[in-house]
Parts: structure tokens; C-alpha cells; sequence
């Protein structure tokens, strides 16, 4: 058995301490990566209504994301502010029906016709690493003209939202939204599917 001297010994806590700071120190590292704007990023609409827009959405299917776990549903509500932004609650619903929610601001990119939007949350993450860049995080590729669908994702492809007025869709309206996902590079394959399944 090899035996370490105490200089070399390193406490519980200790190793939790340097564990967390690796951590930190790549997200640090990841997102200061993703400042510049992607090459080849996907194309928006061309104008978004944000009267019409704002709110109530389900969702419906989306990529996996670090903050939402696989079996949770949720949904977006928007509300237009006197400042011409947007304010956000996004609520989580587990399996038994009880929910958690954040609250957010959605800033349009100047140019953008409102199709892209600078979204930042308001917890400990969002606080740590700073605001959204400056061409937006928050991209909308596709949208029906009644705004009853939306198909929602960033201009890296690592996150996409296919939102909905209602808690279901035509499984055919779903096929037609994930073929476009799929042609703007976006992996569809990794998809979690909530269509209809939302508590009643």
C-alpha cells in the first residue's frame, strides 16, 4: 500500500472544493466559446408580432436540456411590457402534477424583425455568467401564421423548443415541424416528445 505524506492528502471536502471549481471552470470556458455568432447558423422568420406572440405555450417536444429533467412537461407564458420586452415565466410539471417555475426577460435583437430574442433567467447561473449575446439566443425558425405553432432553438443547434397554443398537435403537424428542425441541422433524433401528455 502506497502511503501518501499529509502534504499529498487531500480532504473530502477539499476534493469537492477543486471538483466544483473544474466545473465552473469549464462552463466559464464554454460560454466564453460562444460568444462569437456560429458559422452557417439556421435561418429565422422573417417578422415576429410580439402583441400576437406573447402568451401561453405548451411544449410539445424539445431537445434535451441540463435544467429540465426527461419525465418533466412545461410550458411559457409571455407578457409584453411597457419597455417593448418581454417578460417570461417558464414552469416545469413532474409526474405528479406540482411544478416549479423561473422568471425571465426577452429582449429582440435590434434588426431581427423580432425573430431573434435575447432571453435571460433570473437564477444563480444567469447571474454567474452573464447575459445572452448580443445576436440572441432565442431563435424563431418556423411559425404558423395564426401563431398557434412555434419552432423555437439557438443559433449553436444545441437547443429547440416546438411549442404549441395547445397541450396536443396533429401527429402530422408534428412530423411537418421536426422534417423542418431536421433540415435546419438540428438533431431531431434526441427529441423528447410531450405531445398530449400533460396533466389535466
Amino acid at each position: 500500500m502506497t502511503v501518501f505524506p499529509r502534504a499529498w492528502k487531500i480532504t473530502r471536502a477539499e476534493g469537492l472544493i477543486v471538483k466544483t471549481s473544474s466545473i465552473l471552470l469549464f462552463l466559464v470556458a464554454f460560454l466564453t466559446g460562444c460568444d462569437s455568432l456560429p458559422e452557417n447558423p439556421p435561418e429565422t422568420v422573417d417578422y415576429v408580432d410580439l402583441d400576437r406572440y406573447t402568451g401561453l405555450w405548451y411544449e410539445i417536444a424539445r431537445l434535451p436540456v441540463p435544467f429540465q429533467k426527461e419525465n418533466e412537461r412545461a410550458t411559457a407564458e409571455y407578457r409584453l411590457n411597457d419597455q417593448g420586452t418581454i417578460d417570461l415565466v417558464n414552469t416545469a410539471i413532474r409526474p405528479d402534477g406540482s411544478t416549479r417555475s423561473v422568471d425571465g426577460t426577452a429582449v429582440p435583437v435590434e434588426g431581427s424583425g423580432n425573430a431573434r430574442l435575447m432571453v435571460s433567467i433570473d437564477n444563480f447561473f444567469a447571474r454567474l455568467f452573464g447575459a445572452s449575446p448580443d445576436y440572441g439566443n432565442y431563435w424563431v425558425l418556423k411559425l404558423e401564421e395564426d401563431y398557434s405553432l412555434a419552432l423555437v432553438g439557438s443559433p449553436n443547434r444545441k437547443t429547440l423548443w416546438l411549442l404549441s397554443r395547445k397541450p396536443s398537435i396533429p401527429e402530422s403537424l408534428l412530423e411537418t415541424y421536426l422534417e423542418t428542425a431536421e433540415r435546419l441541422g438540428f438533431t431531431t433524433s434526441r427529441m423528447i416528445i410531450n405531445n398530449g401528455d400533460f396533466p389535466k
